[in-house]
């Protein structure tokens, strides 16, 4: 059965600045307490207080994806804390193949990025399922990119691209895993957004592109589960 959103407490990944932190203030305005991580405390602190000044519930957290100890403090701190973890936000990654191709590719490069992308998210959902599943309910949503679309596969930036295809086929299996415990699990592209890791020109604030994305954190009981999307619409993986 789903709690009521003021008690539900959401973790974002990489939120103190760009689309993470759209994400995070967009979750707490609508009513969540909001953990919000960063490789430091001093970052993840100073969004979080700048979140609570404008009258919204939101604490700081360091957070290094890359680091399994890392991972595993935040959560189990958030659940000693809290007593939960509803929503889970994979937002953390990293583009440091711009320009390269599969054969110019640097392989300390690919395994920074698959680390990041990929099994960075890996380990905060290995984490907060199983505490998911002591409340019976559950809400993970993954960012992707249009660039990790199998059907719209280029050879540029490869490290980037098929570590995002990488983290659609995670969402679909993770799905499946999950499948009927009340943990919804998706992922999302968040489009050309005006952020660091933008690829192109920009077509919207990172605020527009976390509007498109925040309702898969707030799913009812009986929304879709193992799904990409942009915005409200599929996205061909």
């Amino acid at each position: 059965m789903s709690s009521s959103p003021s008690s539900r407490v959401a973790m974002v990944t990489g939120s103190n600045r760009g689309v993470g932190l759209a994400l995070a203030r967009g979750l707490a305005e609508r009513g969540l307490h909001v953990v919000v991580t960063a490789r430091t405390l001093q970052a993840a602190e100073h969004t979080a207080a700048e979140l609570r000044a404008e009258g919204l519930a939101a604490a700081g957290r360091q957070l290094d994806v890359t680091d399994p100890a890392s991972v595993f403090r935040a959560v189990a701190d958030t659940a000693y804390e809290h007593g939960r973890l509803d929503v889970l936000v994979n937002n953390s990654a990293v583009a440091i193949d711009r320009n390269r191709t599969l054969t110019q590719a640097d392989m300390e490069i690919v395994k920074a990025t698959f680390d990041t992308n990929l099994l960075g998210a890996w380990r905060c959902c290995a984490e907060a399922v199983p505490v998911m599943r002591e409340n019976g309910y559950g809400r993970i949503l993954n960012v992707t990119s249009h660039m990790g679309s199998l059907t719209g596969m280029g050879s540029n930036s490869p490290a980037y691209r098929i570590s995002k295809a990488a983290l659609n086929a995670y969402t679909r299996a993770l799905a499946a895993e999950v499948d009927g415990e009340n943990i919804l699990v998706n992922a999302a592209s968040p489009g050309l957004a005006a952020t660091r890791l933008a690829y192109g020109s920009a077509t919207q604030s990172a605020q527009e592109a976390a509007q498109g994305m925040l309702w898969l954190a707030l799913l009812p009981d009986d929304g879709p589960s193992g799904g990409i999307f942009h915005g409200q619409n599929p996205l061909v993986p």
